[in-house]
């Protein structure tokens, strides 16, 4: 069945092919035929456009528009566009406000079937375009001019009139007014900024008599950093951020220096902080008590595992200190739980948030500041470290020494109350630079013939032996190596004298007189031991030697050698900018001897039967 239209349209057709001849008929049809072909040509370029387009410009309900329609689009889209380019675009104007001022210039002006091809079309071309243009100085004498134009107000004051009672909040009505009768007495609170410098001069002196106590050897480079660390919190502060950060200063400060420290600078500054700074009280009592949590707990690390663990325990007191300060503010019968559970909760999560910062930023500042904590000293003690491992395998002998070197010097120290991790990472170290040349050194000869004894001359076999510390120096720098494990390099040596060679010099000098034998060329070059740890690590390497050799010896035989090497140390004056003290000799003479006798304990005698043959 024919729709309407088209049987309108073939009864026309009918009536022109009666009325017109066969040329005339012919060259209509053709014409139709065309003007057919054409439309689909243009609707199937119009698919194609719509494929590859995400906007459909020319839908093809187009064609279907009156002559009308389509004149009062073209009208509406042209008067839009000149509406929203008068009102103005500006630079970075979000899309979606775009498009609601498209809509409401075409709503009224645009026939509502064609609305949204008007809509379409104004968009694709104002997206990303602006003729606005930010005129810095124009607003600013825009704004001036603005400001005189607006009407001035008076206030009268009548003669004896109180402005403002003593101990009331002043307006910005009575301000003005004090100020102009020159009556608000600008002017410096000396009073409070004296009280104020007092304040942060005690909390630095009791902080200078704490590091003096604890870690008298801080350096300008570590007194810096915690500076930078406490001045975080005020910043926070003052930036009103959520978090203090207090728990992550006493995280790193802890595992830095030690729990005396953090707790100190924790302490200090979250006293000094409410003091003319904003703060929320019960988030800064529950950073503090982070903060001391972490700063009492972060000393005791040994392993990255036990400082996230840390981190748990601080998000957790500083949760729950939020919530316990909260009720006693409030104190409010009825109170609703939800939301200050979760502010107390999300309190936890901001410091556990601070304490993964500071293991996050811990291995970069110790790289940065050169510090040497705990963790850091189990790290570079792992035998797995490339520089332990090519000591091993280029010197053996000298890595066997080490590890008896450490263990007799780990002991010693331990009894002695020193940093025993220190000491570990330094003896096993110290001899690296033995790997320039490891036959120069008996222990890695493995009974083969003496290098020595074919060089013969003392002064270079001397230098070989010299040279181990410079190497060893070079080496450490190389692999980056803390300059407190450095140290012990050059100083577990001092300024020995290498006694074998020196002799043996002597000797050549007696049978030769012309020969000049000086002493300070068989020394070390120093410099003699800075450090207790250096100190017992000089006195473990040079009793090692002695203590090997010894198989039978008793107790009393084995400590008598000992105490004669330490006495030798001591007269030598290698020891008085250690700290080590006389007294101190025998406990480390005892400790030694009890480590070698660990060491050399007998063993019971297989029988050749219960042998396997």
């Amino acid at each position: 069945v024919l729709n309407p239209q088209l049987q309108g349209a073939i009864a026309q057709l009918q009536s022109v092919k009666q009325q017109s001849s066969a040329s005339d008929w012919a060259n209509l049809v053709f014409k139709i035929s065309e003007s057919r072909n054409n439309y689909e040509l243009a609707l199937d370029q119009l698919t194609i456009e719509q494929t590859d387009n995400s906007i459909n410009l020319y839908p093809p309900a187009l064609f279907d528009w009156s002559a009308a329609t389509w004149e009062e689009t073209q009208t509406g889209v042209k008067r839009s566009l000149e509406r929203i380019l008068t009102q103005g675009l500006a630079e970075g104007l979000p899309e979606r406000q775009l498009q609601q001022a498209i809509a409401l210039q075409v709503q009224d002006l645009v026939p509502p079937e064609t609305q949204k091809f008007a809509s379409d079309t104004l968009h694709t071309v104002l997206k990303g375009q602006h003729n606005l243009i930010h005129d810095k100085e124009e607003a600013n004498r825009l704004a001036e001019k603005a400001a005189e134009a607006f009407p001035s107000i008076e206030y009268q004051v009548n003669k004896g009139e109180i402005i403002v009672s003593k101990g009331d909040k002043i307006s910005d009505k009575q301000f003005v007014l004090i100020d102009h009768f020159e009556l608000s007495q600008r002017q410096i609170n000396w009073e409070g900024l004296s009280a104020y410098a007092l304040l942060i001069g005690g909390s630095v002196t009791i902080f200078w008599l704490v590091a003096r106590r604890v870690h008298p050897g801080m350096r300008q480079r570590d007194r810096i950093l915690i500076l930078l660390l406490t001045l975080t919190s005020p910043l926070l502060v003052s930036l009103k951020l959520p978090s203090i950060a207090l728990s992550g200063i006493g995280l790193l400060l802890g595992g830095f220096y030690g729990s005396s420290i953090a707790t100190t600078v924790v302490g200090l500054t979250a006293a000094v902080l409410p003091i003319g700074m904003d703060v929320i009280w019960n988030q800064w009592l529950a950073s503090a008590a982070g903060g001391i949590l972490a700063g009492m707990m972060a000393g005791r690390m040994r392993s990255r595992e036990e400082a996230s663990v840390l981190g748990i325990g601080v998000g957790l007191t500083q949760g729950f200190a939020y919530l316990v300060v909260t009720l006693i503010q409030t104190a409010i019968p009825g109170i609703t739980w939800q939301p200050l559970l979760t502010r107390a909760a999300l309190q936890g999560l901001g410091g556990l948030a601070s304490s993964i910062a500071a293991l996050g930023l811990s291995p970069y500042l110790e790289n940065l500041f050169d510090l040497v904590t705990p963790v850091r000293l189990a790290e570079i003690s792992n035998p797995n470290r490339p520089l332990l491992q090519r000591l091993a395998a280029e010197a053996p002998g000298t890595f066997q020494h080490t590890l008896f070197v450490a263990t007799l010097a780990e002991a010693a120290t331990r009894n002695l109350g020193g940093n025993c991790e220190l000491v570990r990472a330094g003896t096993l170290y110290h001899d690296i630079g033995k790997m320039h040349d490891p036959l120069g050194f008996i222990e890695n000869q493995m009974g083969g013939p003496n290098k020595h004894d074919e060089i013969q001359d003392p002064w270079k076999s001397a230098e070989i032996i010299k040279k181990h510390v410079s190497e060893g120096l070079v080496l450490a720098k190389q692999y980056r190596l803390p300059k407190a494990i450095q140290a012990f390099i050059p100083e577990h040596q001092g300024s020995m004298l290498i006694a074998f060679f020196y002799y043996q010099a002597k000797q050549m000098a007696e049978a030769d007189p012309s020969v000049i034998v000086k002493e300070e060329a068989f020394r070390y070059p120093g410099p003699i031991p800075q450090s207790r740890e250096t100190g017992i690590v000089m006195l473990a390497d040079s009793c090692e030697a002695a203590l090997r050799s010894l198989k039978e010896a008793t107790y009393e035989e084995a400590l008598g050698m000992v105490n004669k090497i330490l006495r030798a140390r001591w007269q030598d004056n290698q020891l008085v900018d250690s700290g080590l003290k006389r007294e101190e000799m025998p406990i480390i003479a005892d400790t030694f001897v009890r480590v070698w006798q660990q060491f050399n304990h007998k063993r019971i005698a297989y029988p050749k039967g219960a042998l396997p043959k």
